[in-house]
């Protein structure tokens, strides 16, 4: 069941593109070169580039955000992607994952917890109400999205298991499959790939286990069957393709913590005013628009969890 969320206004049923039409512009625009000209325009601008105010280009989007934002089309939310699994080319990604298998597919859930269990796909899509979530997605390469996601709260699914007193941490596992994400035969980097939030983060209403976007199931590019969604974090904090959860006791070890920790931190909130030694984050290119914007800090979430770091130096826990 697809649930609209009401915490954030929604558009008004006349604003939304039907399918049908939605998908004809799109051939339209791809015969006339401009899906392929504002695709070779996603990389991230350089630093010095002029924050002119941002338009969109052409492409008519069915949704918007909390603020009015178009959300970004399905062509770029499916098409342009992090996914070193598969590739660093964030536009191969699709290609080199469409075969990919996603079913049958389990999460375990385990660790520090009462209930100890297995999810199977058919567990989650029946067992939790689906809703759409409009989010954000802010990538640490200073980049931008606002995708439509069906998924359900987080929360709901660690008080499935029942944490115990003593769990602080949630640690998350991508699955591990070099047999078909030939990115993983890479020597250079720790696979699997891991990530993890404090168990009050997790447990904050915004975190989202996603099953789809656009009211389809994610595709193996999006992390398929099953991701995390973390809208005030950066995009790398939003794990994908998930097959273990663990609640612990300790931090636990991360990805590109582990990689590069004075790049990556743990927390790895947005926050215009830490710069990445490689990239500045104060402005950010949202996919399909010309220009740049300014960076909110939490990616525009302060509101709903600026509460959880309350007297933390957040410059020095990035």
């Amino acid at each position: 069941m697809l649930i609209k969320k009401i915490k954030y206004p929604q558009p008004r049923s006349s604003e939304i593109t039907p399918e049908e039409m939605y998908m004809n512009r799109r051939r339209f625009l791809k015969g006339v070169g401009i899906v392929a000209a504002t695709a070779a325009m996603a990389a991230c601008t350089p630093t010095g580039a002029s924050r002119t105010k941002p338009t969109p280009l052409g492409v008519e989007a069915t949704k918007r955000d909390e603020f009015g934002d178009i959300s970004t089309p399905y062509d770029f939310v499916s098409g342009y992607n992090n996914f070193y699994e598969f590739t660093t080319d964030k536009e191969g990604v699709a290609k080199l994952s469409e075969k990919f298998t996603t079913s049958p597919w389990e999460v375990e859930v385990s660790g520090l917890v009462n209930q100890p269990r297995k999810f199977s796909m058919d567990d989650i899509l029946k067992e939790f109400d689906q809703e759409e979530r409009i989010y954000r997605l802010r990538c640490v390469e200073g980049w931008s999205m606002v995708i439509p996601w069906n998924g359900f709260s987080l929360a709901d699914l660690l008080r499935k298991v029942e944490p115990k007193s003593d769990a602080r941490y949630v640690y998350f596992e991508t699955v591990y499959r070099p047999d078909e994400m030939s990115g993983q035969k890479t020597p250079f980097y720790p696979w699997p790939y891991t990530e993890g939030l404090r168990l009050d983060e997790a447990m904050n209403s915004l975190a989202t286990i996603a099953t789809g976007i656009y009211g389809k199931s994610l595709l193996p590019a999006n992390g398929a069957p099953v991701r995390l969604v973390v809208p005030w974090k950066y995009g790398f904090k939003s794990i994908k393709s998930i097959v273990r959860i663990n609640l612990v006791a300790e931090q636990p070890a991360t990805f590109w913590n582990t990689i590069a920790p004075n790049e990556y931190g743990f927390y790895s909130n947005v926050n215009p005013k830490k710069p990445h030694p490689r990239w500045s984050q104060d402005s950010e290119r949202r996919i399909g628009e010309g220009g740049r914007r300014d960076t909110l800090m939490f990616n525009g979430y302060e509101d709903q969890v600026a509460s959880l770091y309350a007297g933390m130096d957040l410059y020095e826990n990035y």
